[in-house]
């Protein structure tokens, strides 16, 4: 079962990969980011909510190849993880 650690400012540094998740009506859709150095703005992939499972592949496939491994998790507020998505930390 996938690893994923729960986002804060605090503990996610440049080159982070962020799943962000969110209410759109009655589902749940998310996105995936890339927190780049103070100052610019975050790269979002591919820039289109989508599913949490096709978020999560996508923040996986970017993590691949990356110095950092870890995958972080933002949930939006009221918003409950699913433990079908893997283990938040």
């Amino acid at each position: 079962m996938q690893i994923y650690r729960a986002f804060t400012p605090d503990n996610a540094i440049t080159g982070s990969i962020v799943v962000r998740l969110y209410h759109s009506g009655h589902k749940v859709r998310g996105y995936v980011r890339k927190i780049m150095p103070p100052g610019t703005d975050d790269a979002i992939f591919p820039g289109e909510e989508m599913a949490p499972e096709a978020a999560f592949r996508l923040a996986r496939d970017h993590v691949r190849n990356a110095e950092l491994k870890s995958i972080y998790v933002e949930l939006a507020e009221g918003l409950q993880w699913n433990n079908a998505w893997g283990v938040l930390v």
